[in-house]
């Protein structure tokens, strides 16, 4: 099933976000490019023109974080794998200064990380002020694959989904400004991909054979996404789902929604706390 057409009016940011409601990904097509510049030539000259805009408004994201502006903007990435997680880390936040971004990846929790409450590990891991945090996989993981492989039952799935939402409510109290992107893909696109990796010998470090077995879970991991947006796509911390079988159209659409976010933001660098003129006589020769 097609999702209706996007009205001309409607922004991007618009026609990605999850609708309030139950969610069925039956109804996003992963193939469809809503509000595309039309071509992949396009989209990566509109790329690297968000790029330029990207790097300035991070650097002053990042002078206002030094001057004790609490303000700081999330990027959670989720998606199954092949969907282009790190495509988006590589040629979105990339063009980004390193300085500005920390990037976290979330797996299977270690030791002592399974020792406390499942957010504990994230907490530590959030961006400092001023940064461009981005998780690549991140706490849904806990209520994603476990839902899948049975570990937890539904009383525990929904005090998860309900810490979630509590923890995401009190980062954009505090002023965290979350994206959360669904990486939207094809059972065929994701054995496209999966193929690709075994073609190419600089790939194979990538792959895993257990990705294999995973496919047999298709649509239970299906279940457990739709489910997870449902539940936990609120006005504060909304959920992203980006059509994400072209790569080129995927990119394209995750920097336009930081590019957004960080222009809603309104930033500008914060005004010098010390002497201008005092500065500059100082300067003076023979100094």
């Amino acid at each position: 099933m097609t999702p209706a057409p996007v009205p001309k009016a409607m922004s991007l940011r618009e026609a990605l976000r999850v609708a309030e409601g139950p969610v069925t990904l039956l109804g996003y097509d992963p193939a469809s490019k809503p509000m595309s510049p039309g071509s992949k030539v396009k989209a990566l000259a509109e790329l690297a023109t968000t790029g330029e805009v990207l790097a300035s408004q991070q650097e002053m994201l990042y002078a206002n974080g030094v001057s004790g502006d609490p303000r700081r903007v999330l990027l959670v990435l989720q998606g199954t794998d092949t969907s282009g997680k790190d495509g988006v880390v590589r040629h979105v936040v990339g063009q980004v200064g390193p300085a500005g971004v920390s990037i976290k990846s979330f797996k299977r929790p270690t030791a002592e990380e399974a020792a406390h409450h499942f957010l504990w590990r994230i907490g530590r891991a959030l961006p400092a002020a001023g940064i461009i945090g981005v998780f690549n996989r991140s706490h849904y993981e806990d209520v994603l694959v476990p839902r899948v492989h049975g570990s937890i039952d539904a009383d525990t799935w929904a005090e998860r989904i309900a810490d979630i939402n509590a923890f995401e409510q009190q980062l954009a109290d505090s002023g965290t400004v979350l994206i959360k992107c669904f990486l939207h893909i094809s059972y065929s696109e994701q054995r496209k991909r999966l193929l690709a990796r075994l073609d190419d010998p600089s790939k194979h470090w990538k792959f895993n054979p257990a990705d294999i077995d995973e496919r047999a879970y298709w649509s239970d991991y299906q279940s457990a996404y739709a489910a997870a947006i449902a539940a936990t796509s609120t006005k504060s911390a909304p959920w992203h789902i980006v059509p994400s079988d072209t790569k080129w159209y995927r990119n394209w659409a995750v920097s336009q929604l930081l590019r957004d976010a960080l222009l809603g933001l309104d930033l500008s660098y914060p005004p010098a706390d010390f002497d201008i003129e005092a500065a500059r006589v100082r300067l003076q020769p023979p100094f």
